[in-house]
């Protein structure tokens, strides 16, 4: 029996009650909480911190929406104004993505979206504050108390509200994201968002985000990052034609291991079921499936060889600078020494191991290492993946 007392037009309720607003725009952001929310009730065995967290957060998102749909209202100066062709990260998870995007928000020529503008983005952010916002106190303090409920798990995934933030954070005010899935089990609502959902609308939706975001607080270009675009390439590159494209690449089996682990524990915040093998067993099939579209996007030319630098795992890792360099001169940019040596005073302080260590197996997933590794065969062979220990 499901915590959760909630329904779609409840939460409007609740967010038209907290915001004193009532435009949500189109009606793109129905179906996928519909069907989040029945998905919620039937499949996420939510306890009852869970049923609170969740209900809260799809009023925020709904609440988001609203604010930055009125201010678009009282500021039609914004509406239209170019967001610069934005460098795209769009590895799938576990591949380096966090650290790249980190390293590249140290630029002085990029612009990020920061966790604290994301959570809180109305009124949009101002040049003159962007390090003193008091919104950055209210976020990190919501975010040290991660550490209280969920043990161990900035190991896993660093966070603070001066660090970039997902795009999936953004396109969760649409209701076509890949954090729900991440956080909650709700099969049914991943496999119409991976399967049915136009995304269109998500991206729509992102473009007018960022369009607020840098209403008062523009830069060169923007640098974004997000596992969930891989398996929407079509979309992402309808909206951003311009969009220069940096993929991450990893042993998709070792990709399966430390991110159900992650999802594990992210999970039990939330309901009392969370297991590594059931996240693996969720989790395992889409992200062969978004790996395998990039190879088809690759292949019918949705992603144009021109527009998109490969990084692989271990070459990255081994050396994170001679990756960066490869990336901006693929793309024709390039490297002032102030941005690399932000960059490299940044790296020095956050060393992978700051927070601990993410330990996991892929034994701890329970799935069949020969059948995994034939259904990896096709992107590991196309993007020339090395194979790797799974101990």
């Amino acid at each position: 029996m499901s915590n959760l007392d909630l329904s779609a037009e409840r939460a409007v309720e609740a967010a038209a009650a907290q915001t004193g607003l009532t435009d949500l725009g189109d009606g793109s952001w129905e179906p996928g909480l519909e069907c989040l929310i029945d998905a919620l009730q039937r499949e996420a065995a939510l306890n009852e911190l869970g049923a609170a967290l969740v209900t809260g957060e799809i009023v925020g998102y709904l609440g988001d929406r609203m604010r930055v749909l009125q201010y678009r209202k009282e500021h039609p100066e914004i509406v239209g104004v170019d967001v610069v062709p934005p460098i795209v990260i769009v590895g799938q998870g576990r591949t380096g993505t966090t650290i790249l995007h980190e390293l590249l928000a140290m630029d002085p020529a990029s612009r990020v979206p920061l966790t604290w503008e994301v959570d809180h983005p109305v009124p949009p952010p101002e040049t003159a504050t962007y390090d003193t916002d008091p919104r950055i106190k209210e976020v990190d303090d919501t975010l040290a108390g991660v550490d209280l409920v969920l043990p161990g798990f900035r190991q896993m995934h660093p966070m603070g509200a001066q660090l970039p933030q997902e795009c999936v954070r953004i396109t969760s005010s649409d209701f076509r994201s890949m954090i729900f899935p991440t956080q909650y089990r709700v099969p049914t609502y991943a496999n119409w968002l991976l399967n049915d959902a136009d995304m269109a609308p998500a991206y729509r939706w992102h473009r007018m985000f960022l369009e607020h975001l840098q209403s008062k607080h523009p830069a060169p270009r923007w640098v974004l990052k997000s596992p969930g675009h891989v398996w929407a390439l079509d979309a992402l590159v309808a909206e951003y034609p311009n969009a220069l494209l940096v993929q991450t690449h990893r042993d998709p089996l070792r990709i399966m291991a430390s991110l159900s682990s992650l999802v594990a524990r992210l999970r039990t915040l939330a309901s009392d079921d969370a297991t590594i093998p059931g996240a693996a067993a969720d989790f395992a099939e889409h992200i062969m499936e978004g790996l395998d579209r990039s190879v088809t996007a690759r292949e019918n030319g949705t992603v144009a060889a021109d527009r998109v630098v490969d990084v692989q795992f271990r070459s990255f890792m081994a050396d994170p600078f001679a990756t960066i360099h490869e990336i901006y001169e693929k793309l024709g940019l390039e490297l002032q020494p102030v941005a690399e040596k932000r960059m490299r005073e940044f790296f020095a302080a956050n060393p992978s191991d700051k927070h601990g260590t993410h330990t996991y197996t892929f034994a701890d997933t329970e799935l069949d290492e020969g059948v995994w590794r034939e259904r990896a065969r096709r992107y590991q062979e196309y993007f020339d993946v090395p194979s790797e220990s799974l101990g």
